[in-house]
């Protein structure tokens, strides 16, 4: 039986963990692989595009805004930029166990960040794995495009602009036509 590894020595793995990952080669980005997030909305599983995040955090403190809408938890700062948290759960129609633990900054404009509960792994699969299509059913509001196939079962993939367009619905804005710009 090996012994558990002590705190001082799980900071020294990661540090060297960290430092040789700069030492490694950049990694080259094909079209025969995609990168996703699994994670855990409420306690369904999905995965998210990593091209669509910015950043993960777990923990960040979020400030909680009086609002009706639900699924907005508030707001959290990023680099000076206050951007609005919502729970990746509500949006999808899940009851909510609990507050979420982890906060997926994504990417493009404007700026939003997802909610959810649970942070499984990181994933690079073959993009035949990826079946495209739309996979909401009722309550999902479109937010829901393809599905990966893994070992342990199929995952819906969150579409994190579908999932943009949504906030800004439910936020009450209405879409900007060509005409107006």
């Amino acid at each position: 039986m090996t012994r558990p590894e002590t705190v001082a020595e799980r900071v020294t793995r990661l540090r060297d963990d960290f430092d040789r990952s700069f030492a490694e080669p950049a990694r080259v980005f094909d079209d025969e692989n995609i990168e996703l997030l699994a994670v855990r909305a409420g306690d369904r599983p999905y995965a998210i595009r990593l091209a669509q995040a910015s950043g993960v955090h777990p923990e960040r403190p979020v400030t909680a805004l009086p609002t009706t809408v639900g699924a907005l938890l508030g707001v959290a700062g990023y680099a000076g930029v206050v951007v609005p948290v919502y729970d990746l759960a509500a949006l999808l129609g899940h009851p909510i166990p609990q507050r979420p633990r982890w906060l997926l900054l994504t990417a493009g404009a404007p700026p939003l960040t997802l909610a959810f509960h649970e942070l499984e792994r990181h994933l690079r699969v073959p993009a035949t794995d990826v079946i495209a299509g739309t996979v909401d059913s009722a309550g999902r509001h479109g937010c829901l495009h393809g599905m990966v196939r893994l070992a342990d079962g199929n995952r819906p993939i969150v579409d994190v602009p579908a999932t943009r367009e949504l906030v800004h619905q439910l936020a009450g804005h209405r879409p900007v036509s060509e005409e107006s710009r």
